[in-house]
C-alpha cells in the first residue's frame, strides 16, 4: 500500500515537474508548490533513503570529476554499489538544494553510508589532494619524473605500467602487443590524493582520454578511415612541430597529405623521439638535430627513413592537436619551414619550399 501510495506521489510529482509555469495559483510559486510536493514524496521514501546499499563498511574513494550534475553522480555512485536508487538520491540532492553544491574532488564514502549521510560527505568530505598539470607534448618518461617530484610515486613502476600494463579501453583494442600507454597520458590538470598509486595516476589519465576523444571523433575517425591510434600517433607530430596554436589544423593537413601521396612525413619530432635521452645535455628533445642524425639515426620511428605513420605516438598531445587530425585545414601545402619565431611558412611545391628555405634559413 505504502510503496502504491509512494508511486502516485511520484507521478503527481512528475507530473508538476513537466508542467512548471502553469500551475502557480493563488500567490504560490511553481517552484514553492513543486518542492512542497518532493517533500511529501521523499518523506514516503524516508525508510529507503535512510538504509544503506549494505552493510559493508569498507572506503571506497569516489571521485566527482568537474562538469557532473548530480544525475550523473547518482548514476556512478549505483554502479558502484554505494546507493541502491539513483533516481531518489537526484530528488533528495534537490530537495536539500545540495545538486548544485556537489563539488569536484575525491571523496571517501562507504555502502553503509544513508543517502543523506553520502550526501552530506558530497558537500564537506573531500579528501586532501594535490593539483598537478601534465603538460601537452610529454612523453611518458618526462610524466614520470614530474610524477615523482610532484607526489612521490614510484618513477619504476609507473613506466612499467605504461609499457606492459593491462588495461580495459576500447581505444586500446588496437595496440599492438609491444606497445605502451605513449599518447593515452591525457595532458591536462589533476587533483591526485596526497600518496596516490601508479596505477591510480594512469587509470584516471585514461579514464580522461576516453571522455575526451568523444562519440563525434570517434565517427570522425572512421570517416578518415583512420583508427584511434593513428590519429593519436600523428597528433602527436603535430603535437611538437606547431608553437602557433592556429598552425595546428594546417600542420595536420600537410601530413595529411604528404600520407596521401605515398610521401616520407620528415618530421624531426620523430627522429628527436627515436634519439632519446641526451646525457650530455639532459634533454629528452635533442635540439637542434642534424641533417647527418635525420640519415643516420636507425630506427622505425624516423619518418625520413620510412613512410607512412611511426609505429606510435612519440609524445601525448593535447585535445588541440587531436581534434586538428580530425579537423585539419584542406590545403594543396605538402610542405612547411619553421621561420625562427615559432610560426611557419608553407609551401604546394619543393621550388617554394626551397625559397622559403632561403628566406628564412640564411
Amino acid at each position: 500500500m505504502k510503496k502504491s501510495i509512494s508511486m502516485l506521489i511520484l507521478g503527481l510529482t512528475m507530473l508538476i515537474l513537466v508542467s512548471a509555469g502553469c500551475c502557480g495559483v493563488g500567490g504560490v510559486s511553481d517552484a514553492e508548490v513543486m518542492d512542497a510536493l518532493l517533500r511529501v514524496y521523499l518523506r514516503f521514501r524516508q525508510e529507503e533513503i535512510a538504509r544503506p546499499a549494505s552493510d559493508d563498511p569498507t572506503p571506497v574513494v569516489f571521485v566527482v570529476e568537474p562538469g557532473e550534475t548530480a544525475g550523473d553522480i547518482a548514476l556512478r555512485l549505483k554502479r558502484s554499489g554505494l546507493i541502491n536508487d539513483a533516481e531518489l538520491f537526484r530528488l533528495l540532492a534537490r530537495s536539500y538544494k545540495a545538486d548544485s553544491k556537489l563539488e569536484a574532488g575525491r571523496y571517501e564514502l562507504r555502502a553503509n553510508m544513508s543517502m543523506e549521510e553520502i550526501i552530506e560527505a558530497l558537500q564537506h568530505g573531500r579528501l586532501e589532494e594535490i593539483a598537478v598539470t601534465i603538460p601537452e607534448g610529454w612523453r611518458a618518461e618526462q610524466i614520470a619524473e614530474m610524477l615523482v617530484e610532484e607526489v612521490g610515486i614510484d618513477g619504476g613502476k609507473f613506466l612499467a605500467l605504461v609499457q606492459n600494463g593491462v588495461f580495459d579501453y576500447e581505444f586500446l583494442q588496437d595496440r599492438p602487443p609491444e606497445a605502451g600507454l605513449e599518447g593515452f597520458l591525457f595532458p591536462d590538470t589533476y587533483l591526485f590524493p596526497v600518496q596516490p598509486t601508479a596505477l591510480d595516476i594512469i587509470e584516471r589519465m585514461l579514464d580522461n582520454f576516453d571522455q575526451r576523444f568523444t562519440a563525434e571523433m570517434r565517427q570522425a575517425a572512421v570517416e578518415r578511415e583512420m583508427t584511434i591510434r593513428q590519429v593519436v600517433t600523428l597528433a602527436s607530430i603535430v603535437e611538437r612541430e606547431a608553437v602557433v596554436a592556429e598552425e595546428r589544423p594546417i600542420i595536420a593537413g600537410v601530413f595529411l597529405n604528404r600520407l596521401e601521396k605515398g610521401m616520407n612525413l620528415e618530421a624531426c619530432p620523430t627522429v628527436q623521439y627515436a634519439l632519446g635521452f641526451q646525457e650530455d645535455t639532459g634533454q629528452w628533445w635533442k635540439t637542434p638535430v642534424t641533417l647527418e642524425e635525420f640519415a643516420q639515426v636507425n630506427s622505425p620511428y624516423n619518418t625520413y627513413l620510412h613512410r607512412g605513420l611511426p609505429p606510435g605516438p612519440i609524445c601525448n598531445p593535447g585535445f588541440a592537436s587531436i581534434q586538428a587530425v580530425l579537423e585539419p585545414v584542406e590545403s594543396d601545402y605538402l610542405y612547411f619551414l619553421a621561420k625562427g619565431d615559432g610560426s611557419h611558412a608553407f609551401a604546394k611545391t619543393f621550388e617554394e619550399h626551397l625559397q622559403n628555405r632561403q628566406r628564412y634559413q640564411r
